[in-house]
């Protein structure tokens, strides 16, 4: 059993897992605890509303923040609250729903000292219908190299070349189209081509005997 010092709060936490957020309180999260148990709890779902719009992909403007100042909470606390949860959820969403459970969550949420009457809504978003939802915008948002959409491939032989009059040596060229439009054309010997599709074929054969193993299923 490994020993998590959750900075911040005082407390050392004998526990044989990492919290949600990492092994550090991300300094977002640290900042907002102290303010955040002063919040109304009206203006915490407008502000959580708000953090689930932009997770979801769609714009929130500054002024949107600006509106819910009051005498007793300013620009800059707002700000604070805002950043600490949207990182906070941010960490948690990042997690697959089958290795974060909502009882865990609510632990975690509660060693970082954050008001019990805070812990439902927060658990509706990273458990609740909307997931979904926000897991396929993470997917289609998140930066990736560019994919190949297409390959075509010929047989030439050259008859000839500038230093020599008769070659007779078959090359393969290959046009490769990507994702981003990019369309690449190159040729290679048939001894490379047949390396390359050794190669191809030994890769995919590792990656089909890694997914039986069950090391890597998902277990309740």
């Amino acid at each position: 059993m490994s020993i998590i010092q959750v900075t911040g709060t005082g407390k050392s936490v004998a526990s044989d897992r990492t919290p949600f957020f990492g092994a550090r309180i991300p300094i977002e999260i640290k900042s907002m605890i102290k303010p955040l148990s002063k919040l109304d709890k009206s203006v915490f779902r407008k502000i959580l509303l708000l953090i689930v719009t932009a997770i979801e992909g769609n714009d929130v403007e500054f002024k949107q923040l600006k509106e819910l100042e009051s005498k007793d909470t300013d620009e800059e606390t707002l700000s604070v609250i805002y950043s600490g949860l949207y990182k906070l959820l941010q960490s948690a969403l990042r997690l697959p729903q089958e290795s974060l459970k909502q009882e865990l969550f609510k632990e975690d949420l509660q060693e970082l000292q954050i008001a019990e009457d805070f812990h439902t809504d927060l658990a509706s978003v990273v458990f609740g219908h909307k997931r979904s939802s926000i897991d396929i915008h993470s997917i289609f948002s998140r930066p990736r190299l560019p994919q190949l959409e297409a390959l075509k491939w010929r047989v030439d032989v050259g008859i000839s070349t500038s230093v020599l009059n008769r070659v007779l040596e078959p090359t393969v060229l290959m046009e490769m189209t990507l994702s981003d439009g990019n369309i690449s054309t190159f040729e290679v010997p048939v001894s490379k081509f047949h390396e390359l599709r050794f190669n191809v074929a030994s890769v995919l054969k590792e990656m089909e005997d890694l997914e039986q193993r069950s090391i890597l299923k998902i277990k309740d």
